[in-house]
Formats: C-alpha cells, structure tokens, sequence
C-alpha cells in the first residue's frame, strides 16, 4: 500500500519517478503524484485514479534532476485531489511523501492551526511538511528530525526543500524504505522493485534511522544522532522481472508459474537419502530442534492461512502443539511468550505492519521468532536474523496464489527436518521428502488439466452468496479460496470448517446456492461426504474438489474437479489451484480489476 520514489542524479527526474511509480502499481492506490525541484522552486502535479492519468498530466515540466512521487491508498481523508501526495507546506518549498499513519494527527493538527498555518487536505501526511516548516532554519536534516520528535505513529518519508536543489531527506519509523546507489545517481525507494531497473546496490534504511542523499550516495544517521555505518547489499538479479510473459494478467502468470517456484522453494534442501531436510537458514541443529516444545505461526490473510496448514502438519508429524495466530490479534493481546517455542513469522512481503509488530513482541518478552519471507532483505528477514525465503519470485498481483504455495512447501520442509528428530523412521522420512519432491509434477499435471472450472464459474458468477468447506489440512485451502474469491471478485462468501456447517452457516443455504467443497483423499473424507448430502438435501448445488478415481465424490457433485493423488500433507498444494483458478475466471466473467482489486494493497505496511 502507498508507495515512495525519489531520484537526484544528472538525468531529468520526471520520467525516473513515472517510471518508478509504475513499477509500484502492484502495490495498490488510488492516486499519484510528483513533485520537481529546479532553482525557480517545487513543480507539483498530481492526479486521483492511475499512474497513466499523471503522466498525461505532468507537461511542461522544468528542468529538474531532483524530486519525488508517490502512490497513495487512502487512509485518512478521501480519494480527492487534495488529498494526494506530495504535500506542501504554506509557502509551497518543502515537498513530502508519506508512506504509514500519524497516529497524534488530530493534536499536531491543532497546534499548528493555533499558530496560524491553514490545511488544504483531510490528511495526516500534511502536518509533516508544516512541522518541518516549524524547525527548519536553514539545515534541512535538522528540521526533518527536530519535526519527527513530535510525531507519533508510522512512516517512510522523501522531504524536498526548495532551497536544497542538491539533496534529499528520507526516514523511516515502521514503512519500508530503501536506497538505490547508481553511477552518480541515487534512487530512495518504499520497495525494490522501483529501484531494481537503475542498480542493484542497496541501503536498507532501519527503525528511527534518517538518511541525507545526493547524487553521489546516502549518508545513514540515527533519528537521535550519530552515524550508521550500513553495509551496501545486492537486490535478487530476477527481482525486476514484471514481465506478463504473454498472459493476459500477472495473477494468471503467477498461478502457472507455481510448479517452478515449488521446485525453487524445494532446489537443495530436501535430504532424499537421508529421508531427512535441511534449512540452512534457521540454523538449528537436530539438538536444536529436539528442544522445541511447541511451534507457532504468525501471518495475515494468505499467510496466516499457509501458517495453519504448517501447524497441522507439524502436530500430525512432528506430534507436538503448533497453531497459527492471526498476527494483528497475537501483538495486541498480551500474548504467552514461551521460552521453548519456536515463532514463524510468515509474509509474502517481508514488510506487513502487523506481522512485524508481532515479532517485535515476540523478542521483547524473549521468545526465538524466524522470517518466512519471498523478499530478501525485506524489513522482517533483517528483522529476525533467521529464517528461511520462500523462492516464490516477484510476486505482482495483489491476490497472493504462488506465495501460498511456497509458504506451505516451505512450512512442509521445516515439518520433514522437525518431524525426523522425533517419530520418524528413516523409512517414513524416505516418503515424506519422496512427495514433497514430486509436489511440483503433481501442481503441474492439474496445470495441465484444469477440469471443468468455466462449469464452476457459471454456478458463481451471479451468486449472492458462496460457502467453502474442508476438513483438516483442507480447511485452511477452504479458507484461501473464500479469500481469493472475495479479493478479485467481491461475491459474499466465506469459509468453514465441514463439521461446523450446522452450527450456523446452513441456515444461509438455498435453493442454487453454490457450496465449494475441498474434499481430497484422507482421514475424514467420509465425514465430508455426509456433510455435503446434508448440503445438498437444502438444494445447495456442490462444486466439489476430490482425488483423481474418487467416483463416488464426483456423483455426488455439480460439477465435480478432480485433482491428482498425493499424501494428505500435501494436498493443499494441489486443491487450491482450482480455487485460485475458479477465482481468477469468476473476476474475468464479472470484468473486475484482476491484478489491482478495489480496497486492496499488496504489502499492507500499516495497522
């Protein structure tokens, strides 16, 4: 959500920064703008709706080396024009950018309007330039830090100053930001997919740290003073490839891209031999892993989904506690930090606001908490120290579907190493690394035949409601189905656990209404069955996700999809294809935006 460029370096900066902005309309937004600095002062345009309606906007523009831009997701006033980024302060020679939320708005707001200044926007972003107004007397990093003492909240800010052509001021409290170091330009960026196109040299700016950039590089300083010395790090070579590759949607590319990324994900860690894996990043010896007494998972949305299909699998192999915690609630509750538990803290992005206070929670009270992340040197990987990446590559649609996958393959890997050190035989681990290996032939057989999804479509499409159901590792692919279907379509729907379907949701059920069911192979397969007769009993019509050969599921379905036969672990990486799928093709049908869904934001980077 939001998303910051700023350049200063010898080219002209406008097509720099439109060029960035598009890079960060993954992101999610509803608005753009830019401002340019030259020796007459600070150029702005800015525009509500796509990056395309800025660029038609931004003519004329002077010569500039120097400026900054931005994506807005609306927060604190609405989609208008005065409201989108930058913001100026009263005499229009401070330009800023704000990425987070200033949660103290309301009282910096009134202080700065009982001395006189007048807000042209509903914004918190616009106390920050009138602030730095307050404290500046002619050293712009100063100003910027004297400002940010008062505020409270989160945020990733680019200041301009009219009167410093030559520089730019960035700082970060709780909202990404990196730094780009090229041949005698730099680029500050909220993500590296922005900066990734110019050079591949990189600052990470931390916590309370502020940064002054020229052309020539970034000096790093604590908000309360005092030099950084900040290693340069290397951004992934493959990390700027947002190419469609000829699919009409990059959410498509993403779900047919996912036997590469699990085979990525599983590249060197599984032991076949040994019937045993190894997470060189967790660095946890087998003593290590025998003193685990239980294993928690912290994520959002779709991670928090993968995160429960890790914690079944470990308590069904590994037999000891695990569950996942829904990581906006888990920071907030004062929870039990125990001192032989491991945490995963499981994000696509790395930089998810809620996830991250989790952590922080987590080692505040002591606990040992590892990053389960697809971008490396993302704020949660740096975070944590330890961990493992997922390998899922860029990941651009806003509706998460190969990071799923990976996460889970991942949590799967770390299930095979923990479960060895305990109850498994070599025999049993022999198996288990044989189906995580052919996991990837499996996804891209289903790939290969979709089943009748266009049959299920028909059955959604105008529906005013849709349950998922699933049992056991099943129930959290019930769960990111309903997610996925929600996020790109907006039908009403929701998921529940199979056994749960009578003690509320039946009563929604009507004649035609559509009841996604996962209901593969496995232990409680024919407790799914008696599930969907009573179903079907109140004319719900089922569309039902079942193994290859199972004749009597298929009877018993509407439109019966049949995936290929794995272990029951595994399963989940196979039966949410048709629900992602099913999802992607309903939001074709229904001509929703499908890589940019209203609301949403790819990286949610604040509370």
């Amino acid at each position: 959500m939001c998303g910051i460029i700023a350049y200063i370096g010898p080219e002209e900066a406008l097509p720099r920064l439109l060029e960035g902005l598009k890079r960060l309309e993954y992101r999610g937004y509803d608005s753009a703008g830019v401002a340019l600095v030259d020796e007459s002062g600070i150029w702005t345009r800015r525009e509500v709706g796509r990056v395309a309606g800025l660029v038609r906007k931004a003519v004329d523009p002077p010569h500039a080396t120097v400026g900054i831009a931005h994506t807005r997701w609306a927060t604190h006033g609405g989609v208008t024009l005065a409201n989108t980024h930058p913001h100026m302060d009263g005499p229009e020679r401070i330009a800023v950018v704000h990425n987070g939320i200033i949660e103290n708005m309301d009282a910096l707001k009134a202080q700065l309007e009982a001395e006189g200044v007048e807000f042209r926007s509903e914004t918190d972003t616009e106390v920050l330039p009138h602030l730095i107004r307050r404290h500046y007397k002619g050293d712009p990093l100063q100003a910027v830090r004297s400002a940010l003492a008062h505020v409270h909240g989160s945020y990733g800010i680019a200041v301009a100053f009219a009167e410093h052509p030559d520089l730019l001021i960035a700082a970060r409290f709780g909202s990404p930001l990196v730094i780009g170091l090229g041949d005698g330009e730099t680029v500050l960026a909220s993500d590296p997919q922005a900066i990734v196109a110019h050079t591949r040299r990189v600052l990470y700016l931390d916590d309370r740290e502020v940064a002054l950039i020229t052309a020539e590089g970034a000096s790093v300083q604590r908000l309360d003073g005092g030099e950084v010395d900040r290693d340069v790090s290397l951004i992934e070579a493959d990390y700027g490839v947002a190419d469609l590759a000829g699919h009409p949607h990059f959410m498509s590319k993403e779900i047919w891209e996912q036997p590469e990324s699990l085979r990525r994900c599983l590249r060197g860690r599984i032991q076949r031999e040994h019937g045993n894996a190894k997470l060189g990043g967790l660095n946890m010896s087998p003593r290590d892993l025998v003193n685990v007494r239980e294993v928690v998972t912290v994520g959002c949305g779709t991670a928090f989904h993968a995160g429960m299909v890790g914690s079944m699998a470990i308590e069904h192999l590994a037999r000891i506690p695990a569950r996942a915690e829904v990581a906006s609630e888990f920071r907030n509750r004062h929870p039990i930090i125990g001192p032989d538990t491991l945490y995963f803290a499981v994000s696509q992005s790395g930089e998810t606001a809620d996830t991250l206070g989790a952590i922080e929670e987590i080692q505040v009270k002591g606990g040992q908490v590892m990053g389960v992340v697809n971008v490396v040197g993302s704020t949660i990987a740096r975070t944590c120290g330890a961990g493992t990446y997922v390998y899922a590559g860029p990941e651009i649609a806003v509706a998460s579907t190969k990071a799923f996958t990976s996460q889970v393959t991942a949590m799967l890997v770390f299930t095979l190493m923990l479960a060895r050190t305990r109850n498994l035989s070599l025999a049993q681990g022999e198996g288990m690394a044989e189906a995580l290996l052919t996991a990837p032939d499996k996804v891209s057989e289903y790939l290969a035949d979709p089943g009748p999804i266009d049959a299920a479509v028909e059955l959604v499409k105008d529906a005013r409601y849709c349950l998922f159901m699933g049992r056991g590792f099943s129930y959290p692919v019930a769960l990111e189905g309903a997610l996925k279907l929600k996020e790109i379509t907006y039908v009403p729907c929701e998921a529940y656990p199979a056994g749960e379907m009578k003690h509320g949701p039946i009563a929604m059920l009507e004649k035609g209404t559509p009841v996604i069911v996962v209901a593969p192979r496995g232990s409680q397969r024919d407790k799914v069955i008696s599930n969907i007769k009573e179903v079907e009993a109140r004319g719900a019509k089922c569309i039902i996700i079942h193994t290859q050969g199972d004749e009597e599921l298929a009877r018993l379905a509407a439109v019966s999809i049949p995936v290929p036969d794995v272990r029951e672990f595994v399963s989940p990486l196979v039966t949410v294809l048709p629900l992602q799928l099913l999802a992607y093709k309903v939001g074709l049908a229904l001509g929703r935006d499908i890589d940019k869904p209203r609301n949403l934001a790819k990286s949610v980077t604040v509370e």
